[in-house]
Order: C-alpha cells, then sequence, then structure tokens
C-alpha cells in the first residue's frame, strides 16, 4: 500500500482520492481548511486533517490546491528527499515547487474523471518514477510531456472534458429534437463517447480509419460524416483548445511576475 496524502480537497483533488481509494492501492489522508470539503471525502480516506503539517509523512504528497496558496502549502510542508512531491495547480512551474521543497517534485495535469478511474493526465518527464506511474495508473491513462507542453496538455485534457460535455449535449438535444426522451437521450450520447473513447484507445486503427468504418456507403453515418467535414466544427474545436492553451501560459506568466 503506497502512503499518500492530497492536500485540497476541491474538484480536483476529491476526485483523485475517489479514484486512488477505488483502486484499493492506497491509504490515503485527505487535508483541508474547509470542514465541507473534508466531509466529501472522508469515506474515501483513511484520515482526515487541517493541517498541512499532518499529512507530511506520506510516501507520495498531492498538492492540488489553488496557484496563489501553493507557496504557502509548501512553507508548511517539510519533506525528504525520499518523498516524492505531485503538483496539481495551473502554472506552477517545476521550478518555482522545487526551490521549496527537498522532495523528487513531479508536475501533473490531471482531469476529473479520475473520480471514476477514467482520468487522462498529463504528467512532466522530469522526474518521474515508477511509483509515480503506478499512482497514475491507478486514476486512469497518462502521458509523459515536457515541461513547456504543459500548457497544451492543460488544454487539451484538462479543459478538454467541458468540450466533451459540451457536444454531449449538442448530440443529447438533437436526440430530444428527435423525439427521444431527455434522460434516454443523455445515456445514448453519454454512452456513445465512452465506447468511441474506449475504442480510440484500445484499437490500432487511426481515427480516421475507425471513422471509414462506422462510414457504410450510401449509410447514415456517411450522410451526418459530410456535414460535419463541410463545416468547420473541427476548426472551432481547435480554437476551444487553443484559448485554454493560451490563458494556461497567461496564469503562468502572472504567477511568475508576483
Amino acid at each position: 500500500m503506497v502512503q499518500t496524502s492530497v492536500i485540497g480537497c476541491g474538484n480536483m483533488g476529491s476526485a483523485l482520492i475517489k479514484g486512488l481509494w477505488q483502486s484499493g492501492n492506497h491509504t490515503i489522508v485527505a487535508c483541508d481548511l474547509d470542514p465541507d470539503a473534508l466531509e466529501g471525502v472522508a469515506d474515501y480516506v483513511d484520515r482526515t486533517t487541517s493541517d498541512v503539517s499532518d499529512a507530511s509523512d506520506a510516501d507520495v504528497v498531492i498538492v492540488a490546491v489553488k496557484p496563489d496558496i501553493v507557496g504557502a502549502v509548501l512553507e508548511d510542508l517539510d519533506l525528504s528527499p525520499e518523498q516524492t512531491l505531485l503538483t496539481i495547480a495551473a502554472g506552477v512551474s517545476t521550478d518555482y515547487v522545487e526551490a521549496r521543497t527537498d522532495a523528487n517534485v513531479v508536475r501533473i495535469m490531471p482531469n476529473l474523471a479520475a473520480e471514476t478511474g477514467d482520468m487522462a493526465a498529463a504528467v512532466t518527464t522530469d522526474g518521474i518514477t515508477d511509483e509515480v506511474r503506478a499512482l497514475l495508473d491507478d486514476a486512469g491513462e497518462f502521458a509523459e510531456v515536457d515541461e513547456e507542453k504543459m500548457d497544451i496538455a492543460t488544454a487539451v485534457n484538462g479543459s478538454g472534458p467541458a468540450f466533451v460535455f459540451y457536444l454531449i449535449q449538442a448530440m443529447a438535444d438533437a436526440g430530444v429534437e428527435g423525439g427521444l426522451e431527455p434522460g434516454d437521450a443523455e445515456t445514448l450520447a453519454a454512452q456513445t463517447f465512452k465506447g468511441a473513447a474506449e475504442t480510440v484507445l484500445r484499437s490500432d486503427r487511426s481515427v480516421d480509419e475507425l471513422i471509414d468504418a462506422v462510414c457504410s456507403p450510401n449509410g447514415t453515418t456517411i450522410e451526418g460524416m459530410e456535414v460535419l467535414w463541410e463545416s468547420d466544427a473541427d476548426a472551432e474545436v481547435r480554437e476551444a483548445v487553443k484559448a485554454a492553451e493560451e490563458r494556461s501560459a497567461e496564469l503562468a506568466a502572472e504567477f511568475n511576475d508576483e
């Protein structure tokens, strides 16, 4: 069992806690100043605390707080080189954290699907260990990227779930307009995205090849795809990702200027 502590039990911290708990491979300490946040994760941890220093004895310490309080949290953490510190805060560089701790530092950008073990995470190549890889495996899938790629990774997998939710809603709305009950339309749209994503991850075929496999000549799918191919839908999605990437870079610049 890996002794793991999570400092910050907001949306992302609590999602990681639940995903790691589900794996059964961790003893977890949750730390937050908000009693309600601790109450929300109490069933998924071995212990809760409001004292940051009380969460510093773990093999892996995960800091999942807002960027503007990362420095304050690090001041209260006394970690050794044998420990690993995972940071999630957008825009907070590895260099910034390494200058304030003796622990091995690894920067990650997970997403909320960690809660169900379906997380997509980006992790910096520097400092990553097999222990970190195993932890990320417990919560989903991950890709190792260079530090300078974290802004685009933040946009793709960090912000990406919101873009996918938007598309699921659009498909569900189309189903409702066609006569489906709202709950049925949402189930069909969401499960379709889930199944399609699993197919992409498990198949040796490219996305284009998978599209071709669904598009029978003169069938229903090809008619819908013709509409998408003739539209600017792909360009708009790229613009959404680009906007999120630029904002991530702005946050990093603002943080470094402080």
